[in-house]
């Protein structure tokens, strides 16, 4: 049995017109003598209305009874497809994580798919119906609803395709692909007809809105191709899959951004073992998300200072919990607000000598000063100042010529 996954975001059944056009979508998909597995996410907005009302019940919401209540959303969506599928003469129902079932592992609003019963779903395709799957939930060990954390309809469809062995599994969504940069910053950003999963991870991690960094792992791990296009027009996405699946033309693949990080540098860490653990150890405990860490160390080899960022939203706890913390000595501390990480990402960078040097020279031409350098093997970011990242984008999309 050949099958197809296909899913469909917030956006692209955000009203009842545009669930009829996802109904003439999947319509389209059953005439190519394939079997066809839908899974849908919210309406655009409905989750968001939903945790609203949760913290406006209570200040400390009970997660199971969170999960029951937000899951929610995705019952309608799926619904409202299925009713549509079969005012038009398709035979479809919905399905919810339960029913299938869907059986998760993990907390409350982060849990995990670990494994899907396929026999009833397989029945009702051999049926010749469609079945309807909602995304971003299933059941756990204690049959309690359970909800993948925020864009985890990506990761049921996935999964999905995974346990049933699908041939494709395509993401709908309201862009037209993965495009080199943000087109909002630069109209001469191209889409990416093939992207690896690695090099989707990092533009992913670094910024990049069309998938959750989650799904797009659970996708490399389980070796699932995805296919990101628009459900608003009928033209070819991008296709997210195994690097050997590409012939590499660039030797960059795309450029991203961040728009709401902080610098913080503490200068002359008594330096001994495990200080580094030390510093960052409160600042996990309390849910702080800490990137780019550079370490210097004195001449001395007694002092180092010691700079990462965090979001911008987090600068005013991190200050706290690095003065309270008994267990580091500094002589001083350094915050700078309003600074991007910019990144340029490529598997092209592997075998090309020469790349750090082109972006150095490409962002001092244009007078653009970096503060922070971090590296991975295929990825180059930098810290500069927030108002120079436009400038940067666009120095950086010309030099490795990527609106070509």
């Amino acid at each position: 049995m050949k099958i197809v996954v296909l899913k469909f975001g917030g956006t692209s059944v955000g009203s009842i017109n545009r669930i009829k056009k996802v109904a003439d979508i999947i319509s389209r998909n059953t005439k190519n003598k394939k079997k066809v597995i839908v899974v849908s996410s919210a309406m655009s907005g409905v989750t968001n209305e939903l945790i609203r009302k949760t913290r406006q019940i209570s200040n400390n919401f009970e997660p199971s009874e969170y999960d029951v209540l937000v899951s929610s959303g995705e019952q309608m969506s799926c619904a409202l497809i299925s009713g549509r599928l079969n005012h038009i003469g398709i035979k479809s129902r919905s399905w919810l994580g339960w029913q299938v079932p869907i059986f998760t592992e993990g907390d409350y609003k982060k849990s995990r798919i670990v494994n899907i019963f396929k026999k009833k779903i397989l029945k009702y395709l051999n049926s010749g119906g469609v079945p309807i799957i909602t995304g971003f939930q299933g059941i756990n060990h204690q049959n309690r609803l359970t909800t993948l954390e925020r864009g985890g309809s990506d990761a049921s469809a996935i999964m999905i395709a995974k346990f049933f062995k699908a041939e494709k599994c395509i993401i709908y969504t309201d862009v037209e692909g993965v495009y080199t940069t943000d087109p909002n910053y630069t109209k001469k950003a191209k889409k990416i007809k093939k992207i690896s999963y690695e090099e989707m991870l990092e533009m992913s991690s670094l910024g990049a809105k069309v998938m959750q960094p989650a799904s797009i792992q659970d996708a490399r791990l389980n070796r699932v191709n995805v296919h990101v296009q628009s459900s608003f027009v009928n033209k070819p996405g991008t296709l997210i899959t195994k690097r050997k699946n590409i012939s590499k033309e660039k030797i960059i693949t795309g450029i991203s951004f961040t728009k709401n990080d902080s610098k913080i540098t503490l200068i002359g860490v008594v330096d001994k073992p495990g200080v580094a653990a030390s510093i960052f150890e409160p600042l996990s405990k309390n849910f702080i998300n800490v990137d780019m860490v550079v370490q210097n160390i004195s001449s001395n080899g007694k002092e180092t200072d010691l700079t990462f960022t965090v979001k911008n939203e987090d600068v005013t706890k991190t200050e706290r919990l690095l003065k309270n913390n008994k267990k580091i000595k500094f002589k001083s501390m350094l915050i700078k607000k309003n600074v991007s990480k910019l990144s340029i990402i490529g598997v092209g960078m592997i075998t090309t000598p020469g790349v750090t040097y082109r972006m150095f020279k490409a962002l001092a031409e244009n007078k653009i000063n970096i503060q922070v350098i971090s590296t991975s093997e295929i990825k180059i970011s930098v810290l500069i100042d927030k108002k120079l990242i436009n400038k940067a984008v666009h120095a950086l999309h010309r030099e490795f010529n990527l609106e070509k």
